[in-house]
């Protein structure tokens, strides 16, 4: 029995109810309801008005329909037939949705998960009671004193439903209808989709239906429709979203790529671990399957009135890649995979090649590239968050067969929302008009209301979560108030269910797809007088729509009982294409056998989109005799549709017959071959191997990357190995996967194909490293894949066979001409501890032209403790290059030298040489003993706190006393940072403001995976928008600037990147994009309006809106900070 416990009180703008319940299931402990009265909102929603001045394009409108008071951090939004809109916000993303690049020790062992219990059990282990105290990062959230993953059960995730009671424009009441999900791997409530009674969620690791039985609003029933989702832990914001009703009555939803892994009802397996999906299933559970795989983070996806799913993935944070617009086909694989983003950069063993990049699977089509993906429409606009469809009506005419997408980058100034159209091109579609309608509010989620306007989840500002959000309504000043939208409005909130089969036939051919789409509905709950409809509607010609509506409306009944498909099949001789095409599709989608031999005529099809479906649908029912068929399709198309190419070789794999796919390797069309190694790719059959002696190097390297790559052909693999010692291909995609297949077989003739490739002059330099590489950790290689970061697992060899078999070989590659090939020589020299190279190592100390191999060649023999190492160490400190000494300084602590005379030779280095040697210096001096280090580091603290010590050298000195363990000097040294610098942050972080590594901070902005600087940033032609161009930053700001805005980003605006708030002392306020500040005046944009100056005598009090820029004292240590300052501080030119 529930027992409810009211509590009234009135406050002065609104009255809160809360409800106290008994617990059940779902969790029911507290609904709390906020009304607010039409004056008072109608005042704050004015006020807010005033203030926010977005940028629209013309003849839009926008006003505020929730306001702060209502709404918390809303992440996605729906609004339902009656206009109630519910929302999801979060409280895990606090403290219990982790993000890799804040724990990068995490990444190998999260890349190595398969399923959520995977992630549990590591939870389990790494914050276990007894890991508390080096845990104490993670709040003690259940107060038990104890820092471990009961902390993860505390917090949980709410839905409100959000109303305007009054019917005045603005919502008046809130609702908290949901307040649940707390399991240690719970992740963030990414998506809320309400359906006649019943809501559904989607948060991981399951999509769940709530039912609310007793009626009161607030849901008492949970259902987990299907678990498994979120195998990793990836980057935040990763999670599941997008719940959506499909045009076959069917939900859909997707996850990002911390993955899938889970069944289905019927007991079948699908494991997309490494990949995001979209998923899809009958309202009550049933008809499971993953629809489609390979995305990132599409966030939020979109069904036009034909039935194509569209939706935005978002990019791999790379410098040089866009996000991309995506056309999502059942099967289809956008080609990426979490494993090509963390886990193999972070392992010594492995290497930094980019799938991803290096072979450019993120632009649209073009010759040469991976031919298994479905490649994208177009890179299109940054930080797509939500995304939505015109459903006919809504707007204005100019708006019609159009999409919008919300692009989100952290801030306001630079977010926007997108229109675009699409225009078909083969089988698929290409880019067409595409124009910004609003910037200036951070928008996530969108949604079409009843009404015809288009909502905006407004986050307001900054990454994370807040206490506050809004909901704008977005509309079209002409298009408002037609009798058009009216009717649509009315209809949307009507009951169908009291409709005749003639009313529900008619509203088949509304121009709102939402109507059509509950008519069809509502005539599927009928049965046989639906399909009479359906079928009556058949033969009429006037309304294209109507007729598909009906198409769709038909496959739903015959999901259910096959003799509802037998009308369907005459429409596969349609005039229409388009009616072909449909009728293709859903019969293939309800597996109807029975329509084989009358879909394999559509091969021929004039039109690539009936070509398409039929393949398809050929596929799915698995209809043997259309191998030949489609195999004839595949060579007419000549590899020139992507899609056609997908939907072919995906039917082919689909029908399994796997002998007539081998034998085309034997065929003389190159389509055919390439098609036919995508197939056996999906089939994982080794017969991919026999393409392997294709002539086309483009065919040889796909048939490597479907042996290779994700789970691989394992039984091919040999047959990959061999390669390496018979082709002249080069292309590097190929020989490393064909390096890294031998390193995979482990053989003792897969070792020597390794040696003999990197004794091979001619072949490419840096392959003929990474097979040195490879056999430098033969015994043991990593436990990620070398070419795909894919996990292996372990594998433990004997040591013995490789360095047997390297000792000569390793005497001559280190002495090869080709400096890449010297350098991994001499690694491997130290890996596999041979020793016959070193002698040729020593003098190579003194005589290498390279300094980087002078400095390889020092620490192989340190590290092997060769026995004139000592003199070797004394050769690199006289070294003409200041690199040499400065490897030999860090290695002279390693030698056994007295004590006294290692501190005076760094004193004497720390006297007079450059300031890289000196660095070098004082961090060997922390690394003596106390008794030896403290009277010279106590010297230097003193030559700091007169001035006299260099700014570059504070980092070193801070991290030697650090090192030598002298609190006293600590205490010191802590003292005078302080008064060196104004504020705690800057005085904590005054070491690294100078003496950094211009070329180490290069690389760190260009190609750190955790800083990701190229994400929001822009330099030369590469990068995002979300933060300023950063050519010619040196000369804007200044150095300290510099680093206030690495260490503490919202302590200043980025002209153009940040919203001011101004209290003016004339009582009004003032808001907008920060364009230029000066000592006297501030210049904002604000909405459309021209450029306004705003002398700052007049402002009472300004507010700076969050930065969205992340806390780089949270992802970069301080050495690696003081490495970007120095290279941003060399940016003085904006070319």
């Amino acid at each position: 029995m529930t027992r409810k416990q009211i509590c009234t009180y009135c406050l002065p703008v609104f009255f809160i109810v809360v409800f106290y319940a008994a617990c059940g299931q779902p969790d029911k402990p507290v609904a709390i309801i906020k009304q607010m009265d039409s004056a008072t909102v109608s005042k704050l929603a004015d006020s807010i008005e005033a203030i926010v001045k977005p940028e629209l394009a013309d003849g839009l409108t926008l006003r505020l329909w929730g306001t702060d008071s209502l709404v918390i951090s809303p992440v996605a939004i729906q609004m339902d037939n009656d206009g109630t809109l519910y929302y999801t916000t979060t409280s895990r993303q606090k403290n219990s949705e982790f993000d890799i690049r804040g724990h990068r020790e995490w990444e190998i062992p999260s890349i190595s998960f398969q399923t959520v219990e995977d992630r549990r059990a590591f939870l389990h282990k790494e914050l276990s009671p007894e890991n508390s105290k080096r845990n104490e990062w993670l709040p003690d959230l259940n107060k038990d004193s104890s820092h471990d993953w009961r902390d993860l059960t505390i917090q949980k995730e709410h839905i409100y439903k959000l109303e305007d009671t009054d019917g005045d424009g603005i919502a008046d009441k809130s609702q908290l209808i949901v307040d649940d999900f707390n399991e240690e791997i719970t992740d963030v409530a990414g998506s809320v989709f309400k359906y006649g009674d019943d809501l559904y969620v989607a948060v991981a690791p399951d999509l769940w239906k709530l039912k609310d039985k007793d009626g009161d609003g607030i849901p008492d029933e949970k259902v987990s429709l299907s678990h498994g989702y979120g195998v990793h832990i990836g980057f935040g914001g990763h999670g599941m979203s997008g719940i959506e009703m499909g045009p076959d009555g069917r939900i859909y939803w997707q996850i990002g790529d911390i993955g899938f892994n889970g069944k289905g009802p019927d007991g079948q397996t699908w494991a997309y671990p490494n990949s995001g999906v979209i998923a899809r299933c009958n309202p009550d559970g049933s008809d499971f399957e993953i629809f489609a795989a390979g995305i990132r983070n599409t966030h939020e996806f979109a069904f036009d009135e034909y039935g194509n799913l569209l939706s935005e993935d978002n990019d791999g944070d790379h410098p040089g890649e866009k996000e991309r617009l995506v056309y999502i086909v059942n099967g289809s694989d956008a080609g990426w995979r979490s494993n090509w983003q963390y886990g193999k950069y972070r392992d010594p063993k492995n290497n930094g090649y980019k799938v991803w990049m290096e072979e450019k699977m993120y632009l649209p089509r073009f010759e040469g590239q991976a031919a298994y993906i479905t490649p994208c429409i177009s890179n299109y606009v940054s930080g797509p968050a939500g995304f939505v469809y015109n459903p006919g009506t809504a707007l204005g005419p100019q708006y019609k067969n159009s999409f919008f997408v919300a692009e989100f980058v952290g801030n306001p100034g630079n977010s926007a929302v997108h229109n675009f159209r699409l225009k078909p091109k083969g089988a698929g579609f290409e880019l067409g008009e595409t124009k910004k309608i609003l910037s200036g509010v951070l928008v996530t989620g969108l949604d079409f209301g009843p009404d015809g306007a288009l909502y905006l989840a407004d986050w307001i500002d900054g990454w994370d979560t807040h206490d506050y959000g809004r909901i704008w309504r977005l509309d079209d000043a002409k298009g408002a108030g037609t009798p058009e939208r009216k009717e649509t409005k009315k209809l949307l909130s009507e009951k169908f269910s009291g409709k005749s089969e003639e009313e529900l036939a008619a509203m088949l051919e509304n121009p709102d797809m939402r109507v059509r789409q509950k008519a069809q509905f509502e005539l599927v709950k009928r049965g046989e007088k639906g399909a009479a409809v359906f079928q009556k509607i058949f033969s009429q010609r006037g309304n294209q729509l109507a007729r598909i509506n009906a198409i769709w409306g038909m496959s739903q009944l015959a999901r259910k009982d096959k003799k509802y498909a037998v009308p369907l099949l005459p429409l596969l001789q349609d005039s229409d294409p388009e009616i072909r095409a449909q009728v293709a599709k859903w019969l293939g989608d309800m597996k109807y056998t029975e329509a084989g031999e009358k879909l394999v005529p559509l091969l021929k099809d004039t039109a690539s989109r009936v070509r398409f479906f039929a393949a398809e649908a050929l596929g799915r029912i698995k209809y043997e005799p259309a191998v030949d068929a489609i195999i004839a399709m595949l060579q007419n198309n000549n590899d020139a549709d992507a899609y056609l190419r997908h939907a072919g070789s995906l039917a082919l794999a689909r029908i399994g017959k796997a002998d007539p796919v081998i034998a085309l390797a034997q065929s003389p069309s190159r389509a055919l071959r390439i098609a036919a190694v995508v197939a056996l790719r999906r089939m994982a059959d080794a017969g991919a191997a026999k393409f392997l002696d294709d002539k086309d190097e483009f065919i040889v390297t796909e048939a490597a990357r479907a042996i290779n790559d994700d789970n691989s052909i394992k039984a091919a693999l040999p047959a990959l190995g061999n390669l390496l010692v018979k082709t002249n291909f080069t292309n590097e995609a190929l020989i490393r996967r064909v390096i890294n297949a031998n390193l995979r077989t482990g053989s003792g003739e897969a070792m020597q194909h390794l040696i003999a490739y990197a004794l091979k002059e001619g072949a490419p330099a840096n392959m003929r490293a990474e097979a040195i590489d490879a056999l430098s950790v033969w015994a043991k290689p990593s436990v990620l894949d070398r070419v795909d970061g894919y996990y292996r697992g372990i594998v433990e060899r004997d040591s013995g066979m490789v360095q047997k078999n390297m000792a000569v070989p390793l005497v001559q590659l280190v002495r090869d001409k080709e400096l890449v090939v010297r350098l991994s020589a001499a690694k491997a020299v130290k890996l596999l501890n041979t020793s016959e190279a070193l002698p040729l190592l020593f003098t190579l100390v003194k005589n290498d032209p390279a300094p980087d191999m002078r400095i390889e060649a020092l620490n192989t023999l340190v590290a092997l403790s060769y026995q004139q190492a000592g003199e070797a160490v004394s050769q690199a400190l006289s070294d003409k290059e200041k690199k040499v000494r400065v490897a030999g300084l860090n290695l002279l602590q390693q030698m056994d030298l007295p004590k006294d005379l290692m501190v005076s030779l760094l004193s004497n280095v720390i006297a007079g040489k450059t300031m890289v040697e000196k660095q070098a210096a004082i961090l060997a001096l922390g690394n003596l003993p106390k008794e030896n280090s403290q009277k010279p580091l106590e010297e230097l603290l003193h030559t700091m706190a007169a001035g006299k010590l260099s700014p570059d050298l504070y980092l070193e000195l801070g991290e030697a006393i650090d090192s030598s363990g002298a609190v006293e000097l600590s205490a010191k040294y802590k003292t005078i940072t302080q008064k060196l610098s104004h504020g705690d942050q800057l005085a904590a972080y005054a070491s690294s403001l100078y003496g950094g590594d211009v070329s180490k901070g290069r690389a760190i902005f260009f190609r750190n995976q955790n800083a990701q600087c190229m994400k929001c940033h822009s330099y030369d032609d590469r990068g995002g928008n979300a933060g300023p161009r950063l050519n010619g930053v040196a000369s804007r700001i200044s150095r300290q600037q510099i680093l206030e805005s690495l260490i503490s980003p919202g302590a200043r605006l980025a002209p153009g990147y940040g919203i001011v708030a101004l209290e003016l002392k004339d009582g009004t306020t003032v808001s907008g994009t920060l364009e230029l500040e000066t000592k006297t005046s501030l210049t904002l944009k604000i909405g459309g309006e021209p450029l306004r100056v705003i002398t700052k005598d007049q402002v009472a009090k300004r507010t700076d809106a969050p930065s969205s820029m992340p806390d780089m004292k949270l992802i970069l240590s301080k050495k690696e900070i003081r490495d970007v300052v120095s290279f941003l501080a060399t940016q003085k030119i904006d070319n």
